[in-house]
Protein backbone atom coordinates (compact mmCIF):
# COMPACT_ATOMS: atom_id res chain seq x y z
CA UNK A 1 0.00 0.00 0.00
CA UNK A 2 1.36 3.45 -0.93
CA UNK A 3 1.14 5.98 1.91
CA UNK A 4 -1.00 8.95 0.93
CA UNK A 5 1.72 11.46 1.92
CA UNK A 6 3.87 10.08 -0.91
CA UNK A 7 0.95 10.45 -3.32
CA UNK A 8 0.53 14.06 -2.13
CA UNK A 9 4.24 14.72 -2.65
CA UNK A 10 4.15 13.26 -6.17
CA UNK A 11 1.00 15.22 -7.03
CA UNK A 12 2.60 18.50 -5.96
CA UNK A 13 5.78 17.62 -7.85
CA UNK A 14 3.79 16.99 -11.04
CA UNK A 15 1.79 20.20 -10.64
CA UNK A 16 4.96 22.21 -10.00
CA UNK A 17 6.76 20.83 -13.06
CA UNK A 18 3.79 21.62 -15.27
CA UNK A 19 3.53 25.05 -13.66
CA UNK A 20 7.17 25.66 -14.63
CA UNK A 21 6.13 24.91 -18.25
CA UNK A 22 8.19 21.74 -18.45
CA UNK A 23 7.09 18.90 -20.72
CA UNK A 24 6.74 15.44 -19.22
CA UNK A 25 8.17 12.48 -21.11
CA UNK A 26 5.06 10.32 -20.72
CA UNK A 27 6.63 6.92 -21.33
CA UNK A 28 9.19 7.51 -18.57
CA UNK A 29 6.89 7.88 -15.54
CA UNK A 30 6.67 4.90 -13.19
CA UNK A 31 6.17 3.75 -9.61
CA UNK A 32 8.48 1.02 -8.35
CA UNK A 33 8.57 -1.07 -5.17
CA UNK A 34 11.69 -2.83 -3.91
CA UNK A 35 10.24 -6.22 -2.98
CA UNK A 36 13.22 -7.01 -0.72
CA UNK A 37 13.67 -3.72 1.16
CA UNK A 38 10.17 -2.28 0.83
CA UNK A 39 11.28 1.13 -0.48
CA UNK A 40 8.84 2.81 -2.84
CA UNK A 41 9.99 5.17 -5.59
CA UNK A 42 8.43 7.41 -8.24
CA UNK A 43 10.43 8.26 -11.34
CA UNK A 44 9.69 10.62 -14.19
CA UNK A 45 11.44 12.75 -16.80
CA UNK A 46 10.87 16.31 -17.99
CA UNK A 47 12.27 18.40 -20.82
CA UNK A 48 11.89 21.92 -22.13
CA UNK A 49 8.72 22.54 -24.17
CA UNK A 50 8.98 22.14 -27.92
CA UNK A 51 11.99 19.81 -27.83
CA UNK A 52 12.36 17.02 -30.39
CA UNK A 53 12.15 13.35 -29.42
CA UNK A 54 14.36 12.44 -27.73
CA UNK A 55 15.04 15.92 -26.31
CA UNK A 56 18.50 17.51 -26.24
CA UNK A 57 18.29 18.24 -22.49
CA UNK A 58 16.28 16.29 -19.94
CA UNK A 59 15.84 16.03 -16.18
CA UNK A 60 15.27 12.56 -14.71
CA UNK A 61 13.61 12.98 -11.32
CA UNK A 62 13.07 10.34 -8.65
CA UNK A 63 11.46 10.53 -5.22
CA UNK A 64 12.17 7.59 -2.92
CA UNK A 65 10.01 6.76 0.11
CA UNK A 66 12.31 4.57 2.27
CA UNK A 67 11.03 1.98 4.71
CA UNK A 68 12.12 3.93 7.81
CA UNK A 69 10.05 6.91 6.72
CA UNK A 70 7.11 4.63 5.97
CA UNK A 71 7.30 3.23 9.51
CA UNK A 72 7.68 6.69 11.03
CA UNK A 73 4.68 7.96 9.06
CA UNK A 74 2.48 5.09 10.21
CA UNK A 75 3.53 5.69 13.82
CA UNK A 76 2.62 9.37 13.45
CA UNK A 77 -0.73 8.51 11.83
CA UNK A 78 -1.83 6.51 14.90
CA UNK A 79 -0.67 9.18 17.33
CA UNK A 80 2.69 7.70 18.35
CA UNK A 81 5.84 9.85 18.21
CA UNK A 82 8.00 8.48 15.35
CA UNK A 83 11.44 7.22 16.27
CA UNK A 84 12.98 8.37 13.00
CA UNK A 85 12.51 11.63 11.08
CA UNK A 86 10.27 11.53 8.05
CA UNK A 87 11.96 12.38 4.80
CA UNK A 88 11.84 11.61 1.11
CA UNK A 89 15.03 11.06 -0.86
CA UNK A 90 15.17 13.16 -4.03
CA UNK A 91 17.49 12.61 -6.98
CA UNK A 92 17.67 14.72 -10.13
CA UNK A 93 19.85 13.73 -13.09
CA UNK A 94 20.45 16.60 -15.51
CA UNK A 95 21.15 15.05 -18.89
CA UNK A 96 22.47 16.53 -22.15
CA UNK A 97 22.14 13.97 -24.94
CA UNK A 98 22.40 13.53 -28.71
CA UNK A 99 25.75 15.33 -28.62
CA UNK A 100 27.97 14.97 -31.67
CA UNK A 101 31.11 15.15 -29.51
CA UNK A 102 32.20 15.35 -25.89
CA UNK A 103 31.70 19.00 -24.87
CA UNK A 104 34.22 20.95 -22.76
CA UNK A 105 33.68 20.02 -19.13
CA UNK A 106 34.12 23.62 -17.96
CA UNK A 107 31.32 24.74 -20.27
CA UNK A 108 28.88 22.26 -18.73
CA UNK A 109 29.96 22.83 -15.14
CA UNK A 110 29.32 26.56 -15.57
CA UNK A 111 25.63 25.63 -15.94
CA UNK A 112 25.64 22.94 -13.26
CA UNK A 113 26.02 24.42 -9.75
CA UNK A 114 27.45 22.31 -6.96
CA UNK A 115 24.16 22.59 -5.09
CA UNK A 116 20.57 23.24 -6.01
CA UNK A 117 18.50 26.10 -4.73
CA UNK A 118 16.90 25.50 -1.34
CA UNK A 119 14.31 22.72 -1.53
CA UNK A 120 12.50 23.26 1.73
CA UNK A 121 15.25 23.53 4.33
CA UNK A 122 17.98 21.73 2.41
CA UNK A 123 19.64 21.50 -1.00
CA UNK A 124 20.46 18.78 -3.49
CA UNK A 125 24.20 18.21 -3.92
CA UNK A 126 25.87 17.40 -7.20
CA UNK A 127 27.74 14.11 -7.18
CA UNK A 128 29.24 12.79 -10.43
CA UNK A 129 29.49 14.10 -13.97
CA UNK A 130 29.27 11.05 -16.23
CA UNK A 131 30.04 10.87 -19.94
CA UNK A 132 28.24 8.22 -22.01
CA UNK A 133 29.07 7.21 -25.57
CA UNK A 134 26.85 5.13 -27.83
CA UNK A 135 28.68 2.10 -29.20
CA UNK A 136 28.88 1.44 -32.94
CA UNK A 137 25.72 -0.05 -34.37
CA UNK A 138 23.40 1.40 -31.71
CA UNK A 139 21.90 3.87 -34.17
CA UNK A 140 22.44 5.75 -37.44
CA UNK A 141 24.26 8.61 -35.70
CA UNK A 142 26.71 7.66 -32.89
CA UNK A 143 26.28 10.19 -30.12
CA UNK A 144 27.46 11.28 -26.70
CA UNK A 145 25.50 12.12 -23.55
CA UNK A 146 26.62 13.83 -20.35
CA UNK A 147 24.75 13.49 -17.06
CA UNK A 148 25.16 15.19 -13.69
CA UNK A 149 23.31 13.77 -10.69
CA UNK A 150 22.03 15.73 -7.68
CA UNK A 151 20.95 14.03 -4.47
CA UNK A 152 19.35 15.15 -1.23
CA UNK A 153 16.30 14.82 1.00
CA UNK A 154 13.08 16.67 1.64
CA UNK A 155 12.09 16.69 5.31
CA UNK A 156 8.43 15.97 5.96
CA UNK A 157 7.67 17.99 9.06
CA UNK A 158 4.45 17.64 11.06
CA UNK A 159 2.80 20.77 9.57
CA UNK A 160 3.12 19.20 6.10
CA UNK A 161 1.80 15.87 7.38
CA UNK A 162 -1.27 17.61 8.77
CA UNK A 163 -1.71 19.85 5.72
CA UNK A 164 -0.14 18.30 2.58
CA UNK A 165 -0.75 21.54 0.65
CA UNK A 166 2.40 22.83 2.38
CA UNK A 167 4.38 20.43 0.16
CA UNK A 168 3.64 22.71 -2.79
CA UNK A 169 6.32 25.18 -1.67
CA UNK A 170 9.37 22.83 -1.71
CA UNK A 171 8.16 21.09 -4.88
CA UNK A 172 7.68 24.49 -6.53
CA UNK A 173 11.25 25.42 -5.61
CA UNK A 174 12.47 22.13 -7.08
CA UNK A 175 10.58 22.69 -10.34
CA UNK A 176 11.81 26.26 -10.76
CA UNK A 177 15.40 25.19 -10.20
CA UNK A 178 15.11 22.24 -12.62
CA UNK A 179 13.62 24.52 -15.28
CA UNK A 180 16.36 27.14 -14.86
CA UNK A 181 19.16 24.58 -15.22
CA UNK A 182 17.53 23.00 -18.28
CA UNK A 183 17.21 26.42 -19.91
CA UNK A 184 20.90 27.20 -19.27
CA UNK A 185 21.96 23.82 -20.67
CA UNK A 186 19.67 24.20 -23.67
CA UNK A 187 21.15 27.62 -24.48
CA UNK A 188 24.70 26.24 -24.78
CA UNK A 189 26.07 26.27 -28.32
CA UNK A 190 26.82 22.56 -28.65
CA UNK A 191 26.78 20.26 -31.67
CA UNK A 192 23.96 17.71 -31.75
CA UNK A 193 23.13 14.76 -33.99
CA UNK A 194 19.64 14.46 -35.52
CA UNK A 195 17.02 12.91 -33.24
CA UNK A 196 16.46 9.16 -33.48
CA UNK A 197 12.66 8.64 -33.35
CA UNK A 198 13.12 5.17 -31.84
CA UNK A 199 15.03 6.63 -28.86
CA UNK A 200 17.64 3.90 -29.20
CA UNK A 201 21.08 4.53 -27.84
CA UNK A 202 20.00 7.25 -25.41
CA UNK A 203 20.19 5.28 -22.19
CA UNK A 204 22.68 3.11 -20.37
CA UNK A 205 26.20 3.83 -19.22
CA UNK A 206 28.53 2.83 -22.00
CA UNK A 207 31.65 4.88 -21.41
Amino acid sequence: MIDHILVDLVTHARDAMEGALLQRQAVEERFQVDVFLGDVSWETSYSLPGEETPPRVRADISIDWPTWSQSAYRSWSIGEPPEDPLEAVVEVAMRVQRLAEVPPTDTLLACLPEESALIGADTLVRTALVVEQVVAGAGPHPSVAVEATYQGTVALEEPALEDPSKLAEPMGALARWVASVLVRLGDLELRYVPPDPTGEGQGGLLA
